[in-house]
């Protein structure tokens, strides 16, 4: 199976389960349901998921157990994404070409949409059928796992960093720990579940956890050149928005050439780890360069 056949099938299996949670909720709330359909079903490119699953394969796991994981983490994600436009957050009109939740439902519908996500996340690990499929160990440990990367000493601690550097300068310690934490995190509970759900040894989980590492900074990093060098059209919602907000950032505080730079050297860092692999990290190596050198 090549790059495209494996990431088409991650993806389908992805947005198969995805909807399946959501309709299993059919008989909630249909407004909220539709605001939460709207953003999880958008056509991401599901990198959190993906990484999820193809850990799990690696680390010799059942792809189909980690499913609900892999999902969960997804509904995080998008969670995140539906509050950072908020107005009292980003005030972002647009995200991935179409308008923003809150644009198209109104604040408050986006509010519990967002909510909504993050608490279904939690449902979908903790299911008879998913805890069966892993045993309850394993599904206590990515729970928690995901639970910690999302929360105040990860995804959300990120964010209040963030808030509070706009209209300041900070140093680049201080935009790098914002980062580990903001999109860092996420990417690495996706690993680190991945190899949770798989049994993975000791030497498995360090060295995906130092990839993740090492991917979510060079990720965020890109992002940081793309709002600088892409247009609205490429990227699907508005550029320049962080200078417009006065906020620091890797092309700010190191220049366009040397955030190229770090971002090449943060992704040949996760491709380093992925040598404990062998042959079967292709995918990821492959994943890891597209990453790197997308225009999106």
């Amino acid at each position: 199976m090549d790059f495209v056949q494996r990431q088409q099938k991650y993806q389908g299996m992805v947005e198969q389960a995805l909807d399946a949670c959501l309709q299993e909720s059919a008989g909630a709330q249909p407004d909220v349901l539709h605001a939460m359909r709207y953003s999880l079903l958008d056509g991401g490119k599901r990198i959190r998921p993906i990484l999820l699953l193809e850990f799990c394969r690696l680390c010799g796991g059942n792809v189909e157990a980690a499913l609900p994981y892999a999902c969960a983490v997804e509904m995080i994600h998008t969670y995140s994404l539906i509050h950072d436009d908020l107005p009292c957050m980003d005030n972002d009109t647009m995200r991935r070409g179409r308008p923003s939740n809150h644009v198209m439902f109104g604040e408050a519908a986006a509010l519990l949409a967002g909510d909504a996500l993050l608490t279904m996340a939690f449902e979908v690990m903790t299911r008879e059928e998913a805890v069966e499929k892993t045993g309850a160990e394993k599904a206590a440990k990515a729970v928690l796992t995901l639970a910690s990367k999302a929360g105040v000493g990860g995804m959300v601690g990120g964010q209040q960093i963030d808030l509070m550097s706009e209209g300041r300068g900070i140093e680049l310690y201080t935009l790098r720990k914002m980062d580990e934490y903001k999109t860092g995190a996420l990417i690495c509970a996706a690993a680190q579940i991945g190899c949770i759900i798989a049994g993975a040894t000791e030497k498995q989980v360090k060295a995906a956890e130092k990839y993740a590492s090492s991917l979510g900074l060079a990720f965020q990093i890109v992002d940081d050149i793309l709002d600088v060098t892409g247009t609205e059209e490429e990227l699907g919602k508005p550029v320049r928005s962080d200078s417009q907000r006065d906020k620091c950032t890797y092309v700010s505080l190191m220049g366009l050439e040397e955030a190229r730079c770090e971002a090449e050297r943060l992704t040949n860092l996760a491709l380093s780890e992925l040598e404990l692999f062998g042959e079967e990290g292709e995918f990821l190596r492959q994943l890891t360069l597209r990453l790197c050198h997308r225009k999106k």
